[in-house]
Protein backbone atom coordinates (compact mmCIF):
# COMPACT_ATOMS: atom_id res chain seq x y z
CA UNK A 1 0.00 0.00 0.00
CA UNK A 2 1.11 3.63 -0.70
CA UNK A 3 0.13 7.52 0.51
CA UNK A 4 1.61 10.17 -0.55
CA UNK A 5 0.72 12.60 1.95
CA UNK A 6 0.62 16.48 1.52
CA UNK A 7 0.63 18.88 3.99
CA UNK A 8 -2.07 21.38 3.06
CA UNK A 9 -3.99 24.62 3.61
CA UNK A 10 -7.06 23.59 2.18
CA UNK A 11 -7.96 20.78 -0.23
CA UNK A 12 -11.04 19.48 -2.52
CA UNK A 13 -12.03 16.98 -4.72
CA UNK A 14 -14.81 17.38 -7.57
CA UNK A 15 -16.18 15.38 -9.95
CA UNK A 16 -17.28 17.26 -13.14
CA UNK A 17 -18.99 20.26 -11.20
CA UNK A 18 -19.83 18.52 -7.99
CA UNK A 19 -17.08 18.83 -5.26
CA UNK A 20 -17.10 15.33 -3.19
CA UNK A 21 -14.71 16.29 -0.69
CA UNK A 22 -13.38 19.47 0.64
CA UNK A 23 -11.40 20.17 3.93
CA UNK A 24 -9.44 22.72 5.03
CA UNK A 25 -6.30 23.20 7.07
CA UNK A 26 -4.79 19.22 7.44
CA UNK A 27 -3.69 16.27 4.95
CA UNK A 28 -4.39 15.16 1.68
CA UNK A 29 -3.36 11.50 0.78
CA UNK A 30 -3.69 9.74 -2.15
CA UNK A 31 -3.72 6.09 -1.55
CA UNK A 32 -2.69 3.18 -3.74
CA UNK A 33 -3.60 -0.36 -2.97
CA UNK A 34 -1.15 -3.19 -4.18
CA UNK A 35 -3.03 -6.47 -5.02
CA UNK A 36 -1.27 -8.15 -2.27
CA UNK A 37 -2.37 -5.72 0.68
CA UNK A 38 -3.96 -7.12 3.52
CA UNK A 39 -5.25 -5.28 6.90
CA UNK A 40 -1.26 -5.54 8.36
CA UNK A 41 -0.67 -3.18 5.40
CA UNK A 42 -3.75 -0.71 6.19
CA UNK A 43 -3.12 -0.30 9.83
CA UNK A 44 0.55 0.78 8.84
CA UNK A 45 -0.71 3.43 6.79
CA UNK A 46 -3.61 4.65 8.99
CA UNK A 47 -1.35 4.98 11.66
CA UNK A 48 1.40 6.64 9.61
CA UNK A 49 -1.20 9.54 8.50
CA UNK A 50 -2.54 10.06 11.87
CA UNK A 51 1.32 10.37 14.10
CA UNK A 52 3.19 11.64 11.33
CA UNK A 53 4.80 14.82 12.93
CA UNK A 54 4.10 17.60 10.13
CA UNK A 55 2.84 20.54 11.73
CA UNK A 56 4.57 22.95 13.75
CA UNK A 57 3.38 24.03 17.63
CA UNK A 58 2.14 26.90 19.32
CA UNK A 59 5.36 28.36 19.86
CA UNK A 60 6.35 27.43 16.16
CA UNK A 61 8.62 24.59 16.75
CA UNK A 62 8.30 22.19 13.64
CA UNK A 63 7.49 18.85 12.67
CA UNK A 64 6.31 18.39 16.09
CA UNK A 65 2.53 18.09 16.41
CA UNK A 66 0.54 15.61 14.02
CA UNK A 67 -2.81 16.12 12.35
CA UNK A 68 -4.87 14.11 15.56
CA UNK A 69 -3.09 16.86 17.91
CA UNK A 70 -4.08 20.05 16.05
CA UNK A 71 -7.74 18.69 15.07
CA UNK A 72 -7.38 19.12 11.43
CA UNK A 73 -8.66 17.73 8.48
CA UNK A 74 -8.15 14.49 6.43
CA UNK A 75 -8.78 14.39 2.30
CA UNK A 76 -7.99 10.49 1.29
CA UNK A 77 -8.68 9.47 -2.56
CA UNK A 78 -7.95 6.58 -4.37
CA UNK A 79 -5.33 6.72 -6.80
CA UNK A 80 -4.43 3.31 -7.85
CA UNK A 81 -2.13 4.66 -10.27
CA UNK A 82 -0.06 4.54 -6.99
CA UNK A 83 0.83 0.92 -7.79
CA UNK A 84 1.89 1.56 -11.41
CA UNK A 85 4.97 0.24 -13.17
CA UNK A 86 6.48 1.61 -16.03
CA UNK A 87 6.66 -1.11 -19.07
CA UNK A 88 9.24 1.50 -21.50
CA UNK A 89 6.73 4.76 -21.29
CA UNK A 90 3.78 2.90 -20.73
CA UNK A 91 2.01 2.53 -17.03
CA UNK A 92 1.24 -1.28 -16.05
CA UNK A 93 -1.06 -2.11 -13.57
CA UNK A 94 -1.60 -5.07 -12.80
CA UNK A 95 -0.07 -4.80 -8.95
CA UNK A 96 -2.73 -2.59 -8.22
CA UNK A 97 -5.59 -4.06 -6.69
CA UNK A 98 -8.54 -5.16 -9.02
CA UNK A 99 -11.61 -2.52 -8.93
CA UNK A 100 -14.16 -4.79 -7.30
CA UNK A 101 -12.10 -5.70 -4.55
CA UNK A 102 -10.27 -2.47 -3.72
CA UNK A 103 -13.10 -0.41 -3.60
CA UNK A 104 -14.18 -2.76 -0.30
CA UNK A 105 -10.18 -2.69 0.77
CA UNK A 106 -11.18 1.03 0.35
CA UNK A 107 -13.52 1.77 2.31
CA UNK A 108 -12.16 -0.74 5.16
CA UNK A 109 -9.10 1.65 5.14
CA UNK A 110 -11.82 4.66 5.46
CA UNK A 111 -14.12 3.37 8.12
CA UNK A 112 -11.01 2.27 10.62
CA UNK A 113 -9.50 6.15 9.83
CA UNK A 114 -12.95 7.30 10.73
CA UNK A 115 -12.50 5.30 13.66
CA UNK A 116 -9.19 5.92 14.81
CA UNK A 117 -9.96 9.92 14.64
CA UNK A 118 -12.94 11.96 14.17
CA UNK A 119 -15.54 11.13 11.73
CA UNK A 120 -16.46 14.56 10.75
CA UNK A 121 -12.63 15.25 10.27
CA UNK A 122 -12.25 12.58 7.21
CA UNK A 123 -13.64 13.49 3.53
CA UNK A 124 -12.62 11.60 0.57
CA UNK A 125 -13.42 11.92 -3.25
CA UNK A 126 -15.48 9.09 -5.38
CA UNK A 127 -14.20 6.41 -6.10
CA UNK A 128 -13.47 5.05 -9.41
CA UNK A 129 -14.23 8.33 -10.79
CA UNK A 130 -12.76 10.59 -13.24
CA UNK A 131 -11.82 13.33 -10.22
CA UNK A 132 -10.13 16.88 -9.97
CA UNK A 133 -8.01 17.37 -6.92
CA UNK A 134 -7.44 20.84 -5.72
CA UNK A 135 -4.44 20.95 -3.50
CA UNK A 136 -3.63 23.71 -1.52
CA UNK A 137 0.02 22.36 -0.70
CA UNK A 138 1.45 23.88 2.50
CA UNK A 139 5.62 24.27 2.60
CA UNK A 140 5.54 22.46 0.34
CA UNK A 141 5.23 19.25 2.03
CA UNK A 142 4.92 15.63 0.95
CA UNK A 143 6.05 12.67 2.41
CA UNK A 144 5.43 9.12 0.52
CA UNK A 145 4.91 6.22 2.35
CA UNK A 146 4.93 2.39 1.28
CA UNK A 147 4.03 -0.58 3.15
CA UNK A 148 4.74 -3.28 1.27
CA UNK A 149 2.90 -6.52 1.22
CA UNK A 150 3.94 -10.15 2.02
CA UNK A 151 4.91 -11.88 -1.09
CA UNK A 152 2.41 -14.89 -1.69
CA UNK A 153 2.61 -18.25 -1.38
CA UNK A 154 2.61 -19.44 -5.38
CA UNK A 155 -0.90 -21.07 -4.89
CA UNK A 156 -2.69 -17.54 -4.01
CA UNK A 157 -0.49 -15.99 -7.13
CA UNK A 158 -2.55 -15.83 -10.32
CA UNK A 159 -0.92 -17.60 -13.26
CA UNK A 160 0.24 -14.62 -15.03
CA UNK A 161 0.13 -12.18 -13.05
CA UNK A 162 -2.56 -11.00 -13.73
CA UNK A 163 -4.07 -8.19 -11.93
CA UNK A 164 -6.02 -5.18 -13.13
CA UNK A 165 -4.34 -4.08 -16.20
CA UNK A 166 -5.74 -2.19 -18.09
CA UNK A 167 -9.03 -1.87 -15.72
CA UNK A 168 -8.91 2.56 -14.82
CA UNK A 169 -12.18 2.43 -13.24
CA UNK A 170 -10.33 2.88 -9.65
Amino acid sequence: MKAIIQRVLKASVTVGDRTTGSIGQGLCVLVGIHRHDTDKEMEYIIRKILNLRLFADDGGKGWSKSVVDMDYEVLCVSQFTLESTLKGNKPDFREAMTSDTSKEFYEKFLGILKSQYKPEKIQDGEFGAYMQVHIQNDGPVTIPIESKPSKPTSKEEKPDGAGSQGDSSR
